[in-house]
């Protein structure tokens, strides 16, 4: 009995020797790892900041050399250079010599907006081979790209043409109905400079768009070019309005030469009065033959008549005076912003860019020649003859070459007035160059 109460005793005191024992191993494992565990975060924090603080600077350079390199001063090469100073050129004559200060402004301010590297502003490769890749354009688009819109799908040169017929007067071709004549003669300039430049190499739907130059209408220029051959919208539309700011310069010279001063001298009776009934009459008339005989044209004619029908009809006058104010004048700002765009270096300093430029201004000199040798052969069959001078207003810069013919022949005769009679063939001169792209437009195909 002994035995077993010493052997229970022993058994006792060794189990607690034990349970103390691993309570004193436990905290010692634990110390331990909590002391491990702070070793391993001391490194690993000393680690980090000496990896922070070698970096720092060099993340700084890199940061300077990623800014550096996002400037346009690192992008700029000699092209953007150049066609800098071209908009910058179109901003002197826009401004200081004011040619054509309304369109010619707007353009070279975003010719130079466009060639502003790294600005992305307008995206050329948005509309390659003619046509809109939307599937990538919102990614890509810069703020000129959406404004091109207007431009691309034929909007804003209609829109002008609604504000140009609401501001235009066809009285005068109304009462003088031979003046058409005189205003389609001033369209053989187109033609001929279409063949010439195919003669010089240029594709048949470039050749058009060049040779609608010869017709110094701004907006059917634009028009047809973006239909026909839209690399080439930036030269074409800078020629096409800088020769109708230049019409005061071209013109006098052709007329002198190919008149005598007895047919200078020649004086026009008054014109007679039109009625409203006519007026009225004449922009729907004249929209229902054009649509049916040309609908490539419709567009064009369509837009000029229906502001002219506003105008002559007298019972919208708000929308006759937001046309030919507000809405004139926003889309002038669009029109020649996003025209201007286009003119990027690699469509604009070309030799088709010189070739365009010399080609336009022989085919506004042989417009202008048309309509003078054109009423020259009718003097040969009329009895009340027409002063040739009136011939060169047959193109369609209104009414600037009006205003020429009065001035050269008031020259010869200072109680001479043609401004009227002028204004006959120049009205005659938008219609017919809205033709004559319908025209070009029906057989090339755009």
């Amino acid at each position: 009995m002994k035995r077993l109460k010493i052997v229970l005793l022993l058994s006792i005191l060794s189990c607690f020797s034990l349970s103390m024992s691993a309570q004193t191993i436990v905290p010692i494992q634990e110390v331990e790892t909590e002391q491990s565990a702070l070793t391993i975060v001391e490194e690993t924090s000393i680690s980090e900041v000496q990896e922070s603080e070698v970096p720092e600077s060099l993340n700084l350079i890199e940061s300077l050399k990623k800014l550096w390199e996002d400037t346009g001063f690192f992008k700029l090469n000699w092209l953007f250079v150049i066609m800098i100073t071209v908009a910058c050129v179109l901003l002197y004559l826009a401004i200081v010599k004011q040619y054509e200060p309304l369109l010619l402004l707007p353009i070279a301010f975003g010719m130079l907006l466009s060639n502003m590297p790294g600005a992305g502003m307008f995206n050329a490769e948005l509309f390659a081979e003619g046509q809109i890749h939307w599937d990538i354009f919102i990614d890509k688009a810069g703020l000129l790209d959406y404004i091109y819109l207007g431009v691309k799908l034929g909007v804003y040169p209609c829109l002008i043409f609604v504000g140009v017929g609401a501001m235009t007067d066809f009285g005068p071709l109304i009462a003088s109905p031979k003046s058409m004549m005189l205003g389609a003669a001033a369209q053989i300039g187109i033609f001929a400079t279409y063949l010439a430049a195919i003669g010089l190499g240029f594709l048949p739907n470039e050749a058009g768009s060049i040779g609608i130059i010869g017709g110094a209408d701004g907006p059917t220029a634009i028009y047809l070019t973006t239909k026909l051959a839209p690399d080439l919208l930036g030269p074409i539309a800078i020629a096409a309005y800088s020769y109708m700011a230049l019409v005061p310069i071209i013109q006098p010279p052709i007329m002198r030469f190919l008149t005598t001063k007895d047919e200078r001298l020649i004086e026009m009776k008054q014109l007679r009065m039109v009625s409203k009934t006519e007026k009225i009459l004449f922009p729907i008339i004249v929209t229902i033959i054009t649509a049916l005989a040309l609908p490539s044209a419709t567009a064009l004619i369509g837009s000029l008549m229906l502001g002219n029908l506003m105008k002559e009809s007298g019972v919208v006058d708000r929308l006759t005076k937001t046309v030919q104010n507000e809405l004139m004048n926003i889309v002038t700002v669009f029109l020649g912003i996003s025209v201007g765009a286009t003119a990027t270096a690699t469509n604009f300093l070309t030799i088709k860019t010189l070739q365009i430029l010399c080609i336009g201004i022989i085919a506004f000199g042989v417009s202008s020649a048309s309509g003078v040798l054109l009423a020259k052969f009718m003097n040969l069959f009329l009895k009340d003859k027409i002063n040739p001078l009136i011939g060169s207003a047959g193109v369609s810069a209104v009414p600037m070459a009006a205003r020429v013919s009065q001035s050269v022949g008031q020259e010869s005769n200072p109680h001479n007035y043609l401004l009227m009679h002028a204004m006959a063939p120049n009205v005659a001169g938008v219609i017919g160059s809205a033709v004559a792209a319908g025209v070009l437009l029906s057989f090339l195909g755009g």
